[in-house]
């Protein structure tokens, strides 16, 4: 077939993807619904090949957009040699200004702090709102969240859990910017059933995760947040935290990406003991628990750490991704170590659990679900299949160039919960939420506001007279 001889490095990047995945055709019809970019990846393969016309780069940075790094796809270096294109991209000629406003959630979620009522107001002012949304390309029929009156970091402070607690069993709570500035009601559930356990929480100083500029190729200030919130989390680790983490984007990044050709390092090779001509990696299918050998000299090209993240000392990144808990995920621990306390006034309703992408890949099974089904009263059934999305993207749902196809994707998905009819939608992530906010006219929980709401003698506690169910 023929390829693109000529074009900028970012283009380059894109067009060896498509080389790449064109000769198998596994993500043809595996992704065929549930993802964006492999469907066009092969109808311009198809097209070039039919038509002998090589795909222009316009088609190639079209294409290199519509990855949301969901990791639903069987190659993981696939989506993060996309992002490595928009990087380049992004160095090479800057980023627009609409993409950086609209990626940056940390920075909209701070500004909104200072006045959050007149915030609410002059998005509620249709001029104003006009504004905003052509100057950020926000497509018109996407509804602009609502910022809280108080963030999470704000009340956590105001609640003394900036301070370290003295004794344990305690957690360092990683809440991320969704919890942290949209929808703070979630991370306060978290505080309130880790506390109605016994389980002390610290809140410790936190950047953005870096997921949703990762996206947008802005490797600056994805790296720099990053750094931050290593230095401090291993900081936290190494004086005895078990950090948490409610949302599955952050602990996608965290648990997953971050260690990614981390266990190829030359550092990480010296402290397992490795001979000379093999690469040892933890062995996945045991857990953790031993290691698979591979033969250095026949992978020469691809057991090295060239990673996107490979610029962190590869241990750092190791030794946070294997102490970084989902919270569920931790919770389940608990319950099955007989030290979580499963006691749960009665919560009426039959509603549907979706797991999402970022959930499911960090292999985790669905532990909400399981605590939820102890909850008297409530009937929970889970909802759509592995390979199902629900679109968003993260800030990416929001863009006008990007809207239709954010819709068309969660589509299945949609039906399928219309099918179900239920009382309430219930999914651990936060995109997920604003999306079927969107599309649904059902309400949307986290499962730790049921868990919450669920625990005996709560009912009537400061939480839940302002956060009703």
């Amino acid at each position: 077939m023929q390829t693109t001889s000529g074009g900028d490095a970012s283009t380059k990047t894109i067009r060896a993807v498509l080389d790449g995945c064109a000769d198998c055709d596994t993500c043809r019809f595996l992704m065929e619904e549930s993802c964006l970019f492999f469907p066009e990846l092969y109808r311009l393969y198809d097209e070039e090949k039919e038509h002998r016309r090589t795909v222009g780069e316009k088609d190639l940075r079209r294409l290199s957009e519509l990855c949301t790094l969901c990791g639903l796809c069987p190659c993981p270096d696939i989506p993060m040699d996309v992002i490595r294109g928009k990087t380049e991209r992004v160095r090479q000629y800057g980023m627009p200004r609409r993409i950086r406003w609209l990626a940056d959630v940390q920075t909209f979620g701070q500004m909104g702090r200072i006045a959050p009522r007149l915030f609410n107001r002059l998005l509620a002012f249709a001029p104003v709102c006009g504004m905003v949304r052509k100057a950020m390309g926000i497509h018109p029929d996407r509804r602009l969240p609502a910022l809280p009156a108080e963030s999470f970091f704000d009340w956590a402070r105001r609640a003394g859990l900036d301070r370290k607690p003295d004794q344990g069993p305690k957690v360092a709570y990683f809440a991320g910017c969704s919890a942290g500035y949209l929808f703070p009601e979630v991370a306060r559930a978290a505080v309130t059933f880790l506390r109605n356990n016994g389980i002390a929480v610290y809140v410790p100083s936190q950047q953005c995760c870096g997921m949703p500029t990762l996206v947008e190729g802005n490797r600056k200030t994805t790296l720099g947040r990053l750094g931050a919130n290593l230095r401090t989390l291993l900081q936290a680790v190494g004086e005895g935290f078990t950090v948490v983490c409610s949302c599955p984007t952050c602990g996608f990044l965290m648990k997953v990406l971050l260690r990614q050709g981390a266990y190829f390092s030359n550092a990480y090779q010296r402290e397992v003991g490795a001979g000379p001509d093999e690469i040892k990696v933890p062995d996945e299918s045991r857990g953790g628990d031993g290691f698979v050998r591979l033969k250095k000299n026949l992978y020469p090209q691809l057991l090295k750490d060239d990673a996107y993240f490979s610029g962190f000392d590869a241990l750092e990144r190791i030794r946070l991704s294997e102490n970084v808990m989902d919270l569920g995920e931790f919770l389940a621990r608990w319950y099955k170590d007989k030290w979580l306390s499963v006691r749960f006034g009665e919560v009426p309703g039959r509603m549907v659990y979706y797991a999402p992408c970022h959930q499911r890949e960090q292999k985790i099974k669905t532990p909400y679900l399981d605590l939820m089904q102890r909850i008297p009263g409530l009937a929970v059934a889970s909802v759509g299949s592995v390979m199902d999305c629900c679109g968003m993207g993260g800030s990416l749902g929001y863009k006008q160039e990007f809207y239709e196809e954010s819709i068309r994707l969660a589509t299945p998905l949609i039906e399928k919960i219309r099918a179900a009819a239920p009382d309430a939608i219930v999914t651990d992530c936060l995109s997920c939420r604003l999306q079927f906010q969107h599309l649904l006219p059902y309400p949307v929980y986290h499962p730790l506001e049921l868990l919450a709401r669920g625990c005996e003698g709560l009912c009537g506690g400061s939480y839940w007279l302002k956060n009703k169910l």
